[in-house]
């Protein structure tokens, strides 16, 4: 399909995901076209694309709100649906995206996302920079911008927000709770560089102080401890995340 005719594009990005691309790739058929941003693949990520699309990109990017822009530009659909590699669409999920789009006249709608930990649904709790119970993922072409961040990019729209959808994104977030402490280390680490370069590291103590304020947000306010455990570990990682990030920034070089 080509031109007007492509109403809704599935946008994915990837740096090596050979493990789990397969899977969300196969429930993106609903979708009028396929794209995906291969970033810096060593692994066979491009030969599984290569299965369901030829509507590659391939190149290197230090930031992630430049490669998903990069994704977003050569999307040829009115819509674009974005979806990362660990997630997964039910068919309920893409029967509402196809209805919504069809009949909607506004330009950005969330979609509700289930996190699973190993095999543990875990609903609760997420948000501040740790894990994300809802996001923009459907939009109007042109409606949606990344900023230039390493990780958690900022989000500029352009466009009238909807309803929320109601069915929802299954996210395979961790595996277990050694995961959970990897993608801190990794949160951290990105948002260390981009506050080196910023200039504005911020306080130590703004920073101490945010760890309360996050925990709070996610333990109490958004329910984690709904969860026991790992509504816990959340809060705790969404708290840690900032203070971290600081500490990264001021202490280390690099």
């Amino acid at each position: 399909m080509s031109g007007p005719e492509i109403a809704l594009s599935a946008l994915i990005t990837v740096h090596n995901e050979e493990r789990q691309l397969a899977a969300c790739l196969e429930r993106l058929r609903f979708c009028d076209e396929i794209v995906v941003l291969l970033d810096k693949c060593t692994d066979r990520s491009k030969e599984i694309a290569l299965a369901f699309t030829d509507r590659l990109i391939e190149g290197a990017w230090t930031l992630e709100g430049d490669r998903r822009n990069a994704g977003i530009a050569a999307c040829r659909g009115r819509w674009i649906f974005e979806v990362d590699a660990d997630e997964r669409v039910d068919d309920p999920l893409a029967r509402e995206i196809r209805d919504t789009i069809a009949v909607t006249a506004d330009d950005i709608h969330e979609i509700l996302v289930d996190n699973y930990i190993g095999g543990r649904l875990v609903r609760h709790g997420w948000g501040a920079s740790f894990g994300k119970a809802a996001y923009p993922g459907l939009f109007r072409n042109g409606a949606k911008v990344w900023g230039r961040q390493r990780v958690h990019p900022s989000l500029t729209f352009n466009g009238r927000k909807g309803r929320m959808l109601k069915e929802r994104l299954r996210h395979d977030v961790d595996r277990n709770i050694s995961d959970m402490i990897r993608r801190l280390d990794n949160y951290s680490t990105a948002r260390a560089k981009d506050l080196r370069e910023s200039g504005n590291p911020g306080s130590f103590a703004g920073n101490l102080r945010r760890l309360f304020s996050r925990f709070f947000k996610c333990y109490v306010s958004r329910k984690g401890y709904r969860e026991g455990g790992y509504g816990f570990l959340i809060a705790l990682f969404a708290g840690l995340y900032p203070l971290l990030s600081y500490l990264k920034a001021t202490l280390e070089d690099e």
